[in-house]
C-alpha cells in the first residue's frame, strides 16, 4: 500500500498517481496542492491538454460550461473541443450541426445508474411514460456516448474516449442519430464523456429525434457532471421533464479540494446546477426527474464523503434517488482495489442517516 507523501499514513488506500491521502487533500496544504497539480499535468500531457482550465489574461472566457476557460491564441480549452483561433473561440465540433459521438442500441432493462427508478427498467411512469407496468423488455435505449468531457477524472471508467477527443473521430450530425431510431427504441440517453462539452449538439439531436417520433412514448435522459451553463441546463431539464426522462447527476465529491484532485475542476457549479435542476423539474414527482449517483472510490470517496454528499441532496429534497456505485480500478487510479462490501454498507448507512429516503447500491457484482 502506498504511503501518503505528505503525512506518511499508510492505513488507508492512497493511489500512486496522487500519492496524497484524502485528509491531506482536504486540508489543502501547499505540499498536497503541488502533488495534485503534478498528477493533473501527468494525466493531461498525453493528450496535449491543459492541466487545469486555462486562465489566460485579456481574453474572453468560453461560456459553454462552468470551467469558463480563458484561452490564449492556439490553445485549447479544458474539454479539448474549443480553441482560440485568430482571437476568437472556435468550436472543433460539438455544435448544433455536428458532434463527437459513438451511438448504439442498448436492450432494456439497462445497467443505468437510474434503472431502479426509471420507466424503462422499473414500474415507474406507467402508462404515461412507459410501455409496460414493469421493465420494458423487448425495447431498447438509443445510447449516445459523447466523446469529450469537461471533467478529467483520474479514475475514469470510460477513459478510452480521450483518444476520440484527441483525434476528433467519429463526428456525426443530429440527422445521423435520427436515422438510427427504430420502433423498438423507447428512450435515448446522452452520456459520455459528458453532455456538458457538447450540449448544443445533444440538445439539437434530442429535439430532432422527438420530432421524428412524435405521437408515441419516447423519453430523453442525460447522464452528466452538471457543469454546463445554466442556459443549456434549463433546456435539457425541460426536454426530460416533458418526455418522462431524467437528468442523472454524477456527484463525485462534496469537498471542493477533493473534487479538484479527483476531477481537475471545482464542483461549485455542479452543486448549484443540481439545485437548479430540481427547481425546474419538481413539478413532476414521478417518475423521478432528477437522480444522483456517486462512485465509491476506495480511500477517497467513502462513508465520510458520502455523508456530506447525501446531506446536500437531502437539503434539496430527501426523496431524490441516490445511487452509490461500486468502484473498479481503471485509468490512472488502477492501483486501487474494488469497493469492499463493508465500505458499501457503511456508505449506504451514511446516506440513509443523512435523511435520504431512496438510496441504492449499484454494480454490486464488483464488491469485494
Amino acid at each position: 500500500m502506498t504511503r501518503c507523501a505528505v503525512c506518511g499514513r499508510d492505513d488507508l488506500p492512497v493511489s500512486s498517481i496522487l500519492s496524497v491521502c484524502r485528509y491531506c487533500i482536504i486540508e489543502g496544504g501547499e505540499s498536497s496542492a503541488e502533488l495534485v497539480l503534478k498528477a493533473r499535468a501527468e494525466a493531461r500531457k498525453k493528450y496535449g491538454l491543459p492541466a487545469c482550465p486555462p486562465r489566460s489574461e485579456n481574453r474572453k472566457p468560453c461560456r459553454l460550461c462552468g470551467n469558463s476557460c480563458v484561452i490564449r491564441e492556439g490553445e485549447k480549452g479544458f474539454c479539448g473541443l474549443r480553441i482560440n483561433s485568430g482571437g476568437r473561440i472556435r468550436n472543433l465540433t460539438g455544435t448544433a450541426r455536428s458532434g463527437l459521438v459513438i451511438a448504439y442500441h442498448d436492450p432494456l432493462p439497462t445497467n443505468c445508474v437510474a434503472a431502479w427508478v426509471c420507466p424503462g427498467s422499473s414500474n415507474s411512469g406507467f402508462p404515461e411514460f412507459s410501455y409496460a407496468p414493469s421493465a420494458e423488455i423487448g425495447y431498447t435505449n438509443l445510447a449516445v456516448f459523447l466523446a469529450a468531457c469537461t471533467f478529467d477524472c483520474l479514475f475514469c471508467q470510460n477513459h478510452t474516449f480521450r483518444e476520440n477527443t484527441a483525434n476528433l473521430y467519429p463526428v456525426r450530425s443530429p440527422e445521423n442519430l435520427v436515422d438510427m431510431v427504430t420502433r423498438k427504441d423507447s428512450c435515448v440517453c446522452f452520456f459520455g464523456g459528458d453532455p456538458s462539452a457538447q450540449a448544443p449538439f445533444a440538445i439539437a439531436s434530442a429535439r430532432r429525434i422527438l420530432q421524428a417520433v412524435k405521437g408515441r412514448i419516447f423519453r430523453v435522459c442525460w447522464e452528466t457532471n452538471g457543469l454546463m451553463s445554466q442556459r443549456l441546463l434549463k433546456r435539457i431539464c425541460e426536454i426530460s421533464l416533458h418526455t418522462g426522462g431524467c437528468v442523472k447527476f454524477d456527484l463525485k465529491a462534496f469537498d471542493e479540494n477533493l473534487h479538484k484532485a479527483l476531477t481537475g475542476v471545482s464542483n461549485k457549479q455542479t452543486l448549484y446546477n443540481f439545485q437548479l435542476s430540481y427547481e425546474i423539474m419538481k413539478s413532476r414527482p414521478e417518475p423521478p426527474p432528477l437522480v444522483a449517483s456517486t462512485l465509491m472510490v476506495p480511500g477517497y470517496v467513502e462513508s465520510e464523503e458520502v455523508l456530506k454528499i447525501a446531506r446536500f441532496i437531502a437539503s434539496v429534497d430527501p426523496k431524490i434517488p441516490h445511487s452509490l456505485l461500486a468502484f473498479h480500478p481503471d485509468y490512472l487510479m488502477n492501483d486501487l482495489g474494488t469497493t469492499t462490501r463493508k465500505s458499501a454498507i457503511e456508505c449506504l448507512e451514511a446516506a440513509r442517516s443523512a435523511g435520504l429516503e431512496n438510496v441504492s447500491v449499484g454494480n454490486i457484482h464488483l464488491l469485494s
